[in-house]
């Protein structure tokens, strides 16, 4: 984990500065920025591996941060949010964030998360890391006009490439693995963003939501009271 590069942005000094102390005792190298646009400075000039950007910043908001990163690259984000059910989440969500930590948060919650995130980018090999594991692998799926190549983690629609994120294509790896069968979010949650404890359901609304707008919306079917399946 010594080389991992963290951009985080936060504005209260004092949590930025011990969470800052945490994270480069944990052996993670730290970018620590106030504001949102020299962090947004900071991500052009630097390329981290990930970014943690808290939801409310001067200058340049979390979830308008997130935007401007993920228009730019698919580097992973995890968004942090003084408040579980506020509306914040769900917008940082879909600017493109892959999870969120709520805050007052404990550090070795973060530290979870952080590399949850981490391993499914493959920034974080060893026996935990799921990379070689994508469901799938060995060749060339198809689902109509939708093509998935698991070798290539390539993705195609009408012949014509679609840019997927690292999450949303573990996503669509799991529900390509096997098409009509319903997957709980509880079970993507698992899955998809290695939770080994309960998450919020939300981050996989979300990201289905993301995927449905890249693939098509009647790729992906709602199972009510159960979750979600892929149109064979």
């Amino acid at each position: 984990m010594a080389e991992t590069h963290v951009l985080f942005v936060e504005d209260d000094d004092v949590i930025r500065e011990a969470t800052q102390l945490a994270l480069e005792r944990d052996g993670f190298r730290v970018t620590a920025m106030p504001d949102g646009l020299s962090g947004l400075d900071a991500f052009r000039a630097q390329r981290p591996d990930i970014a943690l950007l808290d939801v409310m910043l001067p200058g340049m908001d979390g979830v308008s941060l997130c935007r401007r990163i993920r228009d730019e690259s698919t580097v992973p984000v995890i968004m942090l949010s003084a408040r579980a059910d506020s509306i914040d989440v769900v917008l940082g969500l879909e600017a493109g964030a892959d999870d969120y930590v709520t805050k007052p948060f404990d550090g070795s919650v973060l530290m979870a998360r952080i590399r949850a995130v981490l391993r499914r980018f493959g920034h974080a090999g060893g026996a935990g890391d799921r990379g070689d594991e994508a469901p799938g692998d060995g060749g060339l799926l198809v689902f109509g006009d939708l093509e998935v190549d698991t070798e290539g983690m390539e993705v195609r629609k009408g012949g014509a490439p679609v840019a997927l994120t690292p999450t949303e294509m573990r996503l669509l790896l799991e529900f390509s693995s096997a098409p009509g069968t319903v997957l709980s979010r509880d079970k993507l949650l698992e899955r998809v963003w290695d939770y080994g404890w309960g998450g919020d359901t939300r981050v996989v609304d979300v990201h289905v939501q993301r995927l449905r707008a890249k693939i098509g919306q009647d790729r992906i079917e709602t199972v009510r009271g159960f979750g979600y399946k892929l149109k064979s």
